[in-house]
């Protein structure tokens, strides 16, 4: 029974060494019980950072470990606005929680931590500009730089007129994008009118 009991322990020592974060129910789907991920964070192995989320109590945690916790409970989200520029290093903003998109059609996912805010997003405006990105073996997607900057101009009264513009400034002068791809997500998000006097301020 001990060797079972540290069988188990191992896979799912192992099974959170590959995948970054694991959730409680990777560990019934592999048809093992819960009880040791009770018994793994007792003797000090996992750390539980939320409702049915756990990491390596010795993992090589990242500057964006909330991001890989937020994919690895909505999967189907992608990081954006706030949380985008933060990832993308653009601007000083470090919001509270991971600013996420999802489907306008999908039900909004019910998740005590991390802290996530959902903005919903449609047809091209939702699947345009994604990056996939791996935060501790953890797969993510985010919006690229130009996307995000469309997306703050976008939802400027949730963000503020000041961020997306300078939002704009730094992923210009910073080289992380050209202007025909903020001319193309531009249009993507409808805010072609509004982004283009500031784009044409940048370029002169």
């Amino acid at each position: 029974m001990i060797s079972t009991s540290r069988n188990a322990e191992n896979i799912i020592i192992e099974m959170a060494r590959k995948t970054g974060v694991i959730r409680a129910r990777e560990i019934r789907k592999a048809g093992l019980h819960a009880e040791y991920l009770r018994r793994l964070c007792k003797s000090g192995r996992l750390i539980r950072t939320g409702r049915g989320l756990y990491v390596l109590a010795d993992g090589d945690f990242t500057e964006h470990h909330t991001l890989a916790e937020a994919c690895k409970r909505v999967p189907h989200g992608i990081i954006c606005l706030l949380s985008a520029l933060s990832y993308h290093e653009i601007g000083t903003q470090n919001p509270h929680g991971v600013w996420m998109a999802i489907d306008r059609a999908m039900r909004k996912p019910k998740v005590d931590y991390p802290p996530i805010r959902i903005f919903r997003f449609s047809g091209p405006s939702l699947n345009e500009g994604i990056e996939e990105k791996k935060i501790e073996a953890v797969s993510v997607r985010v919006y690229n730089p130009a996307k995000t900057v469309a997306d703050c101009f976008k939802y400027r009264n949730k963000v503020g007129i000041d961020v997306a513009i300078e939002a704009l400034k730094e992923c210009w002068r910073s080289r992380r994008c050209t202007i025909d791809e903020l001319v193309r997500y531009a249009r993507i998000c409808r805010v072609g009118n509004i982004m283009q006097p500031y784009m044409e301020a940048i370029v002169v």
